[in-house]
């Protein structure tokens, strides 16, 4: 057991190295550069709050698979669109402290930066461009509405509806741009899975600390001050 450390530093500061040469940073969103889940807040604004939480909270622990999970929440809110835009109006996602400084340092260094979200395009879409992250940079689960703005279902197409859907679209950057290192950043269980095809994972516990990711991850951090903090000891 003395020797754990020393492998566990090993392994440590061979994740601190792939963060600093990532060619590609891909980040969760909710409860990640966010500070709430997206899908919780949609169900409070549609009065279905604790029901929906406590499904969030069974995903999250790994315990149903992520589609099913997402199916049976959306079934309860069943938002309209126009219940959609109201949310994103009146209540905002709120930026977790330090990200928009980290995402314009990995800019400025020349580090593309993904989006990866099991959330819902429409929001995360709303904080891409406050993050000014190309929008095409954006991976989420969309909404569908009918025609008279009634909820519809969702695109059951899309990889981030799957178990393992993060894996997949990390697969699909490195193919498409020819990546070597992608580095995964994240609070849950999905981010974690996507490790690999990742080269690294990052643990974020700056809003909500999940205990098992916490102790699956070489690298656990809560706030993004240490990941920037990283960035300029090069």
């Amino acid at each position: 057991t003395a020797k754990l450390p020393s492998v566990m530093m090993a392994t440590l500061s061979q994740t601190k190295e792939l963060f600093r040469r990532a060619d590609a940073v891909c980040f969760d969103v909710d409860s990640t550069i966010i500070k709430e889940e997206g899908i919780d807040e949609l169900a409070k604004f549609c009065g279905v709050g604790d029901a929906v939480t406590e499904m969030t909270r069974k995903a999250m622990g790994g315990s149903v698979t992520f589609k099913t999970a997402l199916n049976e929440r959306l079934s309860i809110i069943r938002c309209s669109r126009e219940q959609v835009n109201k949310l994103i109006t009146d209540h905002p996602p709120q930026l977790t402290p330090g990200i928009r400084e980290l995402v314009e340092r990995l800019h400025q260094r020349n580090i593309k930066v993904f989006l990866i979200s099991g959330g819902f395009r429409c929001i995360v879409e709303h904080v891409a461009t406050q993050l000014d992250i190309p929008l095409h940079h954006v991976y989420a689960n969309r909404l569908k509405f009918y025609f008279n703005g009634e909820y519809a279902g969702f695109d059951e197409s899309q990889p981030t509806a799957e178990t393992g859907g993060k894996g997949k679209v990390i697969n699909m950057l490195k193919e498409q741009h020819g990546f070597k290192n992608v580095v995964m950043v994240g609070d849950g269980a999905t981010d974690l899975e996507a490790y690999p095809p990742a080269s690294a994972f990052i643990g974020f516990g700056g809003n909500v600390v999940r205990q098992q990711v916490k102790e699956k991850s070489l690298w656990y951090v809560t706030s993004f001050g240490e990941l920037l903090k990283e960035l300029e000891n090069i």
